[in-house]
């Protein structure tokens, strides 16, 4: 449990690390709407099953979730052993915590996400686990 949070702190940082200093080097940093919340997903897939989740995410979630007003920040895989082989970390943003809970509740009852979902398992689940932290951006963070 200790290595998970250990992760999730690390990629956190790495996250925000990489947003602050912007996508492309000597390109500032845009500045966004400063009502957003941040949230950091962590999913643990069972074993073998990580590439089938990164797949789902790349095909199908990633636009199902646009759909529902969730703006993806950042997709990340561990480098290192044992979390390389099973876990996948995400940034999203929403409008405002209130957004959040409309937006996953409308992402949940979406007849195209339920396909993808069942369809995705149909030779045992993708997802173990999934953690979710919620953020605020500092007074001081160049993203907002």
């Amino acid at each position: 449990m200790k290595t998970m949070w250990s992760a999730a702190a690390i990629g956190a940082a790495f996250v925000l690390g990489f947003l602050v200093r912007g996508v492309v080097p000597g390109e500032p940093v845009v500045q966004a709407q400063s009502a957003r919340v941040f949230e950091l997903r962590t999913y643990t897939a069972p074993d073998g099953k990580l590439e089938e989740l990164h797949k789902r995410f790349r095909d199908h979630t990633l636009r199902i979730f646009k759909n529902h007003g969730m703006e993806n920040i950042a997709y990340f895989k561990p480098q290192d052993a044992p979390l390389s082989q099973n876990t996948l970390i995400y940034v999203i943003a929403h409008k405002s915590r209130d957004a959040a809970k409309a937006s996953w509740a409308a992402f949940q009852a979406d007849p195209e996400w339920q396909k993808v979902a069942n369809d995705s398992q149909k030779n045992g689940k993708i997802v173990a686990k999934v953690e979710s932290v919620f953020l605020d951006p500092t007074d001081y963070s160049p993203m907002k």
